[in-house]
């Protein structure tokens, strides 16, 4: 039997402080990947070359045997996250700070470690949190650190189905400086999955997603949302200048129309607001950067 999900008595400080470490190679065909998935016109990738942001994303992602899947298509809970049960797993959002670029050709090891594991009731359902922080060094010291939230939770709660009425109450405008029209095809998402060795089938089992889930569609990553919001910002900063991002997934997006990503300067030389567009026009994802000059 599976561990059983407890409310108010489970001590969930048990995990907190938990670590885990992994290795992986910033290599030219899997740059090539990451090109080709999002679209880019760039040349062939070789050593020594900037691997671009949001790269890391791919890197060293956790791996676990066909048998050690859950039917979620996530690996079981326990192991290094803590064993909630409650049925959807989210990643809610994420905050990076990029010390220095990936290169081409470089070793990479991610270490990781359980800052918080919070339980909260929702206005529907139970809610667990989980901040994970992620550092990702080289042989010439830390390039990338992340905080990243994670949330478990009941079907359906807070996660409006697309069309509903009451997200038109919060339409996002249209007033980005910036702006750019996705088109979100099953082969877009399935490849992004598989470059992120993200085994979760709400991206790419679109009757699981709908049926078992209850889901309007395939749901659009939040790591590939932000990472096309970084391919946006990116288009007008220089990559070696983006020193910090953010973002928080408010809603999710599904592959059921196009949808729509926007930047714009913010308060400040060096900061910039952006975000995205669900299929009904509503903000479903928000994130901030902050460059140097």
């Amino acid at each position: 039997m599976g561990v059983e999900f407890v409310r108010a008595d489970h001590d969930w400080k048990l995990w907190v402080g938990r670590t885990e470490t992994a290795a992986d190679w910033v290599t030219p065909s899997r740059v090539a990947a990451w090109h080709a998935t999002l679209d880019h016109v760039a040349e062939a990738p070789k050593d020594g070359d900037a691997a671009p942001l949001g790269f890391h994303w791919a890197l060293a992602p956790a791996v676990a045997r066909e048998s050690e899947l859950g039917p979620d298509g996530h690996a079981r809970r326990g192991g290094f996250l803590p064993p909630v049960t409650l049925p959807r797993r989210l990643w809610a959002g994420s905050r990076v700070t990029f010390h220095r670029p990936l290169r081409i050709g470089e070793r990479v090891e991610r270490a990781s470690v359980i800052q918080s594991v919070e339980e909260k009731q929702g206005r529907e359902s139970a809610l667990v949190f989980v901040t994970v922080r992620h550092r990702f060094s080289t042989d010439a010291g830390i390039a990338i650190e992340e905080e990243q939230d994670l949330v478990y939770r009941e079907p359906g709660g807070g996660t409006p189905a697309a069309g509903g009425s009451e997200r038109r109450d919060e339409a996002a405008g249209v007033d980005g400086t910036w702006r750019h029209t996705v088109r979100p095809t099953e082969t877009f998402l399935f490849r992004f999955s598989a470059l992120t060795f993200n085994t979760h089938r709400i991206h790419y089992d679109r009757r699981y997603a709908t049926h078992v889930e209850g889901y309007a569609g395939l749901v659009v990553h939040g790591p590939l949302i932000a990472t096309l919001l970084l391919d946006l910002l990116q288009a007008h900063v220089s990559a070696g200048r983006v020193r910090r991002f953010q973002f928080k997934a408010m809603r999710p997006t599904f592959d059921t129309s196009d949808f729509m990503v926007y930047g714009a300067p913010a308060e400040g030389a060096d900061h910039f607001k952006l975000w995205s567009t669900d299929n009904d026009g509503a903000r479903a994802v928000e994130a901030e950067a902050w460059t140097s000059r």
